[in-house]
């Protein structure tokens, strides 16, 4: 039996096999990955790995076993078709009769174009029979503290969410969930609605940005559509700043906060403060 992490070179999937290999022998642990080379230092640690691509379906043939437990991280190419590359895992899964697919999904309040793929997963996996987890995963802090120096150059935060509130967390505490579910017991069939213990706006986010780096940061609302053009203007593809965009718009309507405590209560410890992840931006 393994415990097999699909995407784990990404930037969610390093930290689930690093805390893993806190919790079980590393000849526990399948690494599946797209580029072998990336994946040497978790190689180097006993992880097997396992290479395979979501736009293969063949990579996938006999890469589960019987009694394994799977987490399958959603892709990241939008305009591949991430249901069907979600698909192929969820198929190779079933043939090979594994325990448990744990799915890294979006909260069940948000509305935006971006939960499409997710719920056509959902779907797909519910109609598989396969014992499934459900990880409704919502924002990470590093969607905002990892994109910290044009908010320094131009001195605000620019968003499209009012005064909305978002409960993010760190990846590291979305990981611990996600090793809560593949360690222990009792998750069959189970939905969580994950998210940080605090939610903020984006005038306190501002605010923290502020504190920290001891210089004046405002926050700047605008509408959706100007920040669409901000954002294709510094390079994001189009496609991809419309789905920004109209996240935004749902945390303007409170989508993304989500007060369910699962996050926390899977972990086993708090989640992350957003000042703690501004902090380690800054340094």
């Amino acid at each position: 039996m393994s415990i097999v992490v699909t995407g784990a070179t990404g930037h969610l999937g390093r930290h689930v096999v690093t805390q893993l290999l806190e919790k079980v022998p590393a000849e526990q642990i399948t690494a599946v990955v797209r580029d072998e080379a990336k994946a040497a230092d978790l190689a180097a640690r006993g992880v097997t790995l396992a290479v395979a691509d979501y736009n293969s379906p063949e990579t996938f043939d006999a890469l589960f076993a019987a009694g394994d437990k799977v987490l399958l991280i959603s892709g990241n190419e939008f305009d591949k078709g991430r249901p069907q590359q979600h698909k192929v895992v969820i198929d190779a899964a079933r043939a090979a009769g594994v325990a448990l697919l744990a799915y890294t999904s979006a909260p069940g309040s948000l509305t935006a174009s971006l939960v499409d793929d997710h719920r056509a997963t959902e779907e797909l996996l519910f109609a598989s029979g396969l014992p499934y987890t459900l990880l409704r995963n919502g924002w990470y802090h590093e969607n905002y503290t990892e994109n910290l120096a044009p908010v320094l150059e131009h001195s605000a935060v620019v968003a499209a969410a009012g005064d909305g509130r978002v409960s993010s967390a760190s990846r590291a505490d979305y990981a611990a969930a996600a090793v809560a579910v593949l360690t222990g017991e009792g998750h069959e069939n189970q939905t969580y609605e994950l998210g940080g213990d605090v939610a903020w706006s984006f005038a306190e986010y501002a605010a923290e940005i502020a504190r920290q780096s001891g210089r004046e940061i405002a926050y700047n609302p605008v509408p959706g559509e100007t920040l669409q053009s901000i954002l294709t203007g510094a390079g994001v593809p189009e496609m991809f700043a419309a789905v920004l965009a109209d996240v935004d718009a749902s945390i303007a309507k409170g989508e993304l906060v989500v007060d369910s405590g699962d996050l926390s209560r899977l972990a086993g410890r708090p989640t992350t403060p957003i000042s703690e992840a501004v902090a380690d931006a800054l340094k």
